[in-house]
């Protein structure tokens, strides 16, 4: 049976509180998978899948990473907005110091764009970078290496 209307903004705004609690921690504990679809697609710069265990090992691999090679990194967020019936929008900023002897630091802005099913799930996740990938990593050169 479809969702109501009522029923329906309320999972969009319940998906909105989620991404609100779940986006800044990111690098460090797991996000809440019950506001994705099962057959959630997503797209970033690098990377591009479908499935919700696909969804998983990208967010593990992330935090995973980032213990690896950081010694501090944030997923700062700026705003969260439905921009339509829906779709939710996130601006971000990740920042952080690699842990190399130079002390690089890396930093770079985003968006993400969430589509939502008929059921209110977050069924599509498209990730722009203000940069591109390889201007990204340059970040974690010394900076005489950066050419």
């Amino acid at each position: 049976m479809p969702l109501t209307q009522s029923e329906y903004q309320a999972q969009v705004e319940s998906a909105i509180a989620q991404l609100s609690q779940d986006l800044p921690k990111l690098f460090q504990k797991d996000i809440a998978y019950y506001i994705y679809s099962s057959d959630i697609f997503f797209k970033d710069p690098v990377n591009q899948f479908q499935g919700k265990i696909n969804y998983r090992i990208i967010f593990w691999t992330l935090r995973f990473h980032a213990r690896l090679f950081f010694t501090e990194i944030y997923f700062d967020v700026h705003d969260i907005q439905q921009k339509e019936t829906n779709i939710i929008k996130v601006w971000w900023t990740v920042r952080g110091k690699l842990r190399v002897p130079w002390q690089a630091n890396i930093l770079f802005n985003g968006d993400s764009t969430y589509k939502l099913n008929e059921e209110g799930l977050i069924c599509d996740h498209r990730d722009n970078w203000d940069r591109a990938p390889k201007t990204i990593l340059k970040q974690f050169l010394p900076l005489k290496q950066r050419k």
